[in-house]
């Protein structure tokens, strides 16, 4: 396939479900190798029957926790002795928990900032060196309008998105000469299930998709090498009126 995408090799956290899964679709049907992880065995095992029903040799992944450095080291690592490098990394991996700063546990806290915050820097870590061996790379994190914009009973989420762009911004300059380009996406309401309840999820038109997350992954990779955007909002073209 004679795109700019063809044959690269992409890790895509949190792949199995979601944006990361709609992610992980749209640089398989352009061409790239895509490795995969996520928490969940069982969702690993559908998204890659999925991903590899028309690329069988395209697509593999393993079950991992990103708040462990070791599992993030075996998910880099893993890439790369399956596909033979890394060229981009795609950290979607995400949790979030909503309440007042007073109801929230340690546990849900520690979580949410191992998840959102450390778990990127665990990949990048692993990552960049590799990149650096085969002349540069992207690295993609999907952040949320969530790290601009507080709101009530996002204290942990707030703080971990706040924090990933921070952290996005410091690494685009670590990694700049190196030909390792760096954006942070910050969509805001996405139609999927993420901090929904078991079976409270009903598909909402008016807001963004995983796809449109996808494109503009893509997209950015196009950018011609010598430019860089390197922060990315993207709102839900027509919400509802407030009344």
């Amino acid at each position: 396939m004679a795109t700019e995408l063809a044959n690269k090799v992409a890790v895509v956290t949190g792949g199995t479900r979601g944006i990361g899964l709609s992610i992980a679709q749209r640089l398989l049907a352009e061409g790239a190798k895509v490795y995969i992880c996520g928490r969940d065995g069982g969702h690993l095992k559908s998204a890659l029957e999925l991903l590899q029903k028309d690329s069988k040799d395209a697509a593999d992944g393993i079950a991992a926790d990103v708040r462990r450095y070791e599992a993030c080291r075996k998910v880099v690592q893993g890439a790369a002795e399956r596909f033979g490098g890394i060229d981009i990394l795609v950290n979607n991996a995400g949790v979030g928990y909503f309440k007042p700063v007073d109801q929230l546990t340690r546990d849900e806290w520690d979580t949410t900032i191992e998840t959102n915050l450390s778990g990127v820097f665990y990949c990048c870590r692993e990552a960049i060196p590799l990149m650096r061996q085969r002349g540069g790379g992207y690295i993609f994190n999907i952040s949320s309008l969530a790290g601009v914009n507080p709101f009530v009973g996002g204290s942990a989420y707030n703080a971990s998105k706040f924090g990933l762009n921070g952290f996005s911004e410091a690494l685009m300059q670590d990694v700049r000469h190196d030909g390792i380009r760096v954006s942070y996406i910050m969509p805001g309401s996405v139609d999927t299930d993420f901090g929904a309840a078991p079976g409270s999820r009903s598909s909402e038109a008016w807001k963004l998709t995983g796809e449109d997350i996808a494109k503009a992954v893509v997209d950015l990779y196009r950018f011609p090498k010598t430019a860089l955007a390197s922060r990315i909002e993207m709102r839900p073209s027509r919400p509802p009126k407030k009344k």
